[in-house]
């Protein structure tokens, strides 16, 4: 046996690389993150916890579902996050009439030229807003499918790649409000966090109304580019997470799978969604590694909206981020922390975050 000679021909040099660049431009990474944050906490106040996971999934990569009921703020989350960014934004108001092509863009026919010409749909864009994307009927709400998952459009029999970041920030209303439809189960998998705004506590509530002369976006400017963000996503791919830390995150998604109080458990996309974002939050903390306290505070937010309850569940009116959470108390947790990397003196614990 030459263990060495074995070990360095299974080296993946571009893996070497975004390590090294991890190194070296971690402090970056954190500064500008840190700045995002502080803007988005500027225009929400009191919920610096929705602050952190909406940069986290941004980072990550993946697409965010706001809910929660009409004037609480979940479209002007979803705008600041895009103002902070110097990219391209895109907004829908989703309604009953929308149709599919009013989103993916549509081929006009030119008699000059005799030609048909692609015109784009507010998808090209590298932050797309939908606003109340649940007034909108199933097809509409399918057309964002190919686009999520696959980062491109086809419009008859053509394909046209969307721009880099791409990030759909989507908020949507309760199901039980009136000229709502649910999101399919297919849709819903494709974000990777939902979250909730939630009523503001008293002192925040009577800081908007100090200020709701002046519209807080105006005074927005962007802290970083969309070259920027692609960089730093790719850095965070090779934030280290252990052997142990993995086993943990399949754990938990497989207990939902076998969980009496649920019809439907979470995919396996929602583990590799949900080890991403893990490894963006520890790299804003700082860290080239994953922790559990990284998985924790964030399966409620990335697993809850993934499942579907029973009709004993939902009678006995459970909800799914409680499963979520009763499965994170009897998941055991990794115990060996000098695994998961070398710790820095700053490492800190996380709270959970709001699903």
């Amino acid at each position: 046996m030459q263990p060495d000679h074995a070990t360095s021909t299974l080296r993946d040099p571009a893996a070497d690389d975004a390590r090294e660049a991890l190194r070296s431009g971690l402090g970056e990474l954190v500064a500008t993150t840190d700045r995002i944050r502080q803007a988005v906490e500027s225009v929400v106040a009191g919920r610096p916890d929705l602050a952190r996971l909406t940069v986290a999934v941004l980072l990550a990569g993946g697409h965010l579902l706001v809910e929660d009921v009409p004037g609480v703020g979940k479209t002007t989350l979803a705008k600041t996050v895009a103002r902070t960014i110097d990219c391209r934004v895109g907004r829908v108001q989703f309604t009953p009439d929308l149709l599919p092509s009013d989103l993916t863009g549509v081929n006009i026919y030119r008699s000059t030229s005799g030609e048909f010409e692609f015109r784009p749909g507010p998808v090209f864009n590298n932050v797309v807003i939908g606003d109340e994307i649940n007034r909108a009927s199933p097809k509409t709400q399918s057309a964002l499918l190919e686009c999520m998952e696959e980062g491109h459009v086809t419009v008859d029999g053509s394909t046209y790649d969307l721009p880099r970041p791409f990030l759909v920030v989507a908020t949507q209303n309760p199901v039980e409000m009136e000229g709502t439809y649910p999101l399919p189960e297919a849709q819903r998998d494709r974000f990777m966090a939902r979250l909730s705004v939630g009523y503001p506590d008293n002192a925040a509530e009577l800081q908007m109304l100090g200020t709701r002369s002046v519209d807080p976006l105006d005074g927005l400017r962007p802290v970083t580019d969309a070259d920027a963000m692609t960089r730093y996503a790719s850095w965070t791919r090779a934030v280290h997470a252990s052997d142990a830390v993995k086993q943990y995150v399949v754990d938990l998604v497989r207990a939902t799978r076998n969980d009496a109080a649920l019809r439907l458990g979470a995919s396996p996309r929602a583990s590799i969604q949900l080890l991403r974002v893990a490894r963006a939050c520890a790299a804003m903390a700082g860290r080239q590694h994953v922790l559990p306290d990284d998985v924790q505070a964030l399966a409620v937010p990335v697993l809850a909206h993934r499942l579907i309850l029973s009709t004993e569940s939902r009678l006995a009116g459970r909800t799914e981020v409680q499963v979520v959470e009763s499965v994170l108390e009897r998941t055991a947790v990794p115990a060996a922390p000098d695994s998961f990397g070398p710790r820095r003196p700053a490492d800190n614990g996380h709270r959970p975050l709001d699903g």
